[in-house]
């Protein structure tokens, strides 16, 4: 938690690609306390998610946090997504949920059955970071932060339908590594044993690339950030370290822009879930102590 002085008493040392991340998100921050990756427009619940946690790892302290507690506490929240975003920030400067908010939480988690319906029954596999199991995933982190206790034998006999024979998870017979990043998660934060997918760590190796960063699918020639997130998040919860790591963090560092931002790619624009998966990456890599 990062709400008060930083962790370590060298920050003025610290490599200059560093300074120039925490230089980018402080500079998105508006005077309501939240955050916004698009300079001059209006702060969103996402990118104040990000932001924080970005500053997290970095070991960095909040600036104006009361602000962003006060702003995060009066947003209007209407949707799972938003209490995930809000539960995970407000987590994150060190306070707890309020009970209205605790009791939307599981108004909604109330609403969704995990055992029975594919969130977004997606069935391209070229459509970003959301996934079929995005709900889910985010259902089983807010029952982690609430301590709830979900049906998870059920919940994970459901998404054990959607392992595919190639080791992957998805719809419709059609993996991705994003799809099975949040599928392994959720399966994790159900207690499931993720370390028993063999044929899953064999696929998510696949998609990694030799040349730096993983693809979507084994298939797919190019590497973009929020795959390589999935891949090496993934290998994380099975307890295991990708095949290319130096190739890894040359491809994420490729995607920094001058504004300190990471984009998904080189010469793509920066965003701050992009630099948030950047800076997890690196972080897992040893590069950011």
């Amino acid at each position: 938690m990062c709400a008060g002085a930083p962790d370590d008493n060298n920050a003025n040392d610290r490599p200059v690609w560093i300074k120039k991340v925490i230089d980018y998100v402080i500079s998105r921050q508006n005077d309501d306390g939240g955050y916004t990756f698009c300079q001059g427009t209006e702060s969103n619940l996402q990118d104040t998610y990000y932001g924080l946690a970005i500053l997290d790892l970095l070991h960095h302290p909040f600036p104006n946090v009361e602000r962003t507690i006060y702003w995060l506490r009066n947003f209007e929240v209407d949707n799972i997504y938003s209490c995930y975003y809000v539960a995970k920030a407000l987590e994150l400067c060190g306070k707890k949920l309020d009970e209205h908010l605790i009791n939307l939480i599981i108004s909604f988690i109330d609403a969704q059955d995990m055992g029975e319906n594919l969130s977004t029954p997606l069935t391209d596999a070229y459509l970003g970071t959301t996934s079929e199991f995005m709900t889910t995933f985010i259902i089983s982190e807010l029952s982690k932060i609430l301590k709830l206790e979900p049906n998870g034998r059920r919940t994970a006999s459901w998404l054990l339908s959607f392992l595919n024979r190639d080791g992957g998870f998805g719809a419709n017979r059609c993996s991705n590594v994003v799809s099975t990043y949040h599928a392994v998660a959720s399966l994790n934060n159900l207690r499931y044993n993720v370390k028993n997918l063999r044929e899953t760590i064999a696929y998510v190796r696949s998609c990694e690339k030799p040349s730096g960063g993983f693809a979507i699918v084994p298939q797919a020639p190019t590497p973009y950030m929020e795959y390589t997130y999935c891949g090496m998040m993934s290998l994380d919860l099975f307890g295991k370290k990708c095949r290319f790591p130096t190739r890894v963090a040359e491809f994420v560092f490729k995607c920094q822009n001058l504004s300190g931002g990471f984009g998904r790619s080189d010469f793509s624009i920066s965003t701050f879930e992009n630099t948030f998966q950047a800076i997890s990456i690196l972080k897992k890599l040893g590069k950011i102590q």
